[in-house]
C-alpha cells in the first residue's frame, strides 16, 4: 500500500518514486498534476481563484498563475524537465448559480481558461482533462506510475 499526501485546498506537495498525491474537493477549485515520467517526479496543485490580484495575500499557490509558477520552480529545483512533463487538470465546475455580472457564479470557468493559458504560456501541454460540469471531484496522482485517477460521488472512477 502506497501512502498517501494529502494537498489542500490553496496548497501544492509533490514527492519522487513513489505514493499517490491526493486532493480533495476540487468543485470550482482545479487540480493540476505535474509529471516527469524519466524521474518518477510528480507534483499535485490545488488552485481557488484565476489570478492573484491582492499584493497583501502571501498564498501564491491559491491562485492559478502564481501557483502554477511555483509549482514549476519546485518540480524543476527537484530535476524535473518541461519538455518531459505531463500535465492534467480536473475541477473548474460551476457549483452554484448566481444573477448578475458580475461572474463570480462562473469561477470556475474562469478557472479553467486561467490555467490552460498559464500552461500554455509556461510550454506546457495539457494530456487529460476532467473539467467543468456542476460537480466536485477528487483527484489523485500515483507518483510510481503517473497514472491521474478523478473520483466523483455517484459516479464511475475515470482515469485521465
Amino acid at each position: 500500500m502506497q501512502k498517501k499526501i494529502s494537498v489542500g485546498i490553496a496548497d501544492m506537495n509533490l514527492t519522487r518514486q513513489e505514493g499517490v498525491l491526493i486532493t480533495y474537493a476540487l468543485g470550482s477549485c482545479i487540480g493540476i498534476s505535474f509529471y516527469d515520467p524519466m524521474i518518477k517526479l510528480g507534483a499535485l496543485l490545488h488552485i481557488m481563484l484565476p489570478e492573484k490580484t491582492n499584493a497583501m495575500d502571501s498564498n501564491i499557490l491559491k491562485y492559478a498563475d502564481s501557483g502554477i509558477k511555483e509549482t514549476l520552480r519546485k518540480v524543476l529545483a527537484y530535476g524535473g524537465s518541461k519538455n518531459r512533463m505531463v500535465c492534467k487538470i480536473a475541477g473548474g465546475a460551476k457549483m452554484f448559480e448566481m444573477g448578475g455580472a458580475s461572474g463570480l457564479g462562473n469561477i470556475g470557468e474562469r478557472n479553467i481558461i486561467k490555467v490552460k493559458q498559464v500552461l500554455k504560456a509556461e510550454g506546457l501541454r495539457i494530456t487529460g482533462e476532467d473539467t467543468g460540469s456542476n460537480y466536485a471531484r477528487t483527484m489523485q496522482l500515483d507518483v510510481s506510475t503517473g497514472q491521474v485517477t478523478i473520483r466523483t460521488a455517484g459516479r464511475q472512477e475515470r482515469i485521465l
